[in-house]
């Protein structure tokens, strides 16, 4: 193997989906990021998955949503870097728990709070008689298209009231 080889993954995810995408760094994480979110917003369902760095190097998963959780594992799987974790979830928005999931004492980073088609940039690497893998960075959605005007103003204050943001 190369020194450092680096792949791109796709997160598949159905269009509208949010998910947040970040790194932690010990086992107990995945109940912790549970309560977390169960604790923000009692009625969302959601998936997560983190894909353990040492030891027995497992996936672990919890959610309380069987699909998501499918989804949150499937993806974490074509990821693979360590100590990463993915949350996908219905009935609430990133906005709504991602100071908490911030505020786990293990999580180290996030990479994205999106909905938005993401590429993960991962970089693989030889660890001794191992292969370790780790995240460079995202591609989020897609580059901008111009400078807001006087009418997107006004589409952006109409869609954050429609969808209960604002007064």
């Amino acid at each position: 193997m190369k020194d450092i080889q680096l792949n791109v993954v796709e997160i598949k995810k159905p269009d509208e989906m949010n998910f947040i995408l970040g790194q932690t760094h010990f086992i107990k994480s995945i109940e912790d990021l549970y309560e977390a979110i169960i604790n923000s917003v009692p009625n969302s369902k959601f998936g997560i998955a983190f894909c353990e760095a040492s030891g027995a190097c497992k996936i672990r998963c919890l959610g309380n949503d069987a699909e998501l959780e499918k989804l949150a594992i499937k993806n974490a799987s074509k990821i693979g870097a360590g100590h990463s974790f993915i949350i996908f979830m219905k009935n609430c928005f990133p906005i709504n728990i991602l100071n908490k999931i911030k505020n786990v004492y293990e999580v180290c980073t996030i990479f994205c709070a999106t909905a938005n088609p993401t590429k993960v940039i991962i970089a693989e690497s030889s660890q001794g008689k191992e292969i370790g893998r780790g995240i460079l960075g995202i591609i989020d959605g897609f580059i901008p298209k111009g400078i807001e005007n006087k009418e997107d103003i006004k589409w952006r204050k109409e869609f954050l009231r429609n969808i209960g943001y604002k007064l």
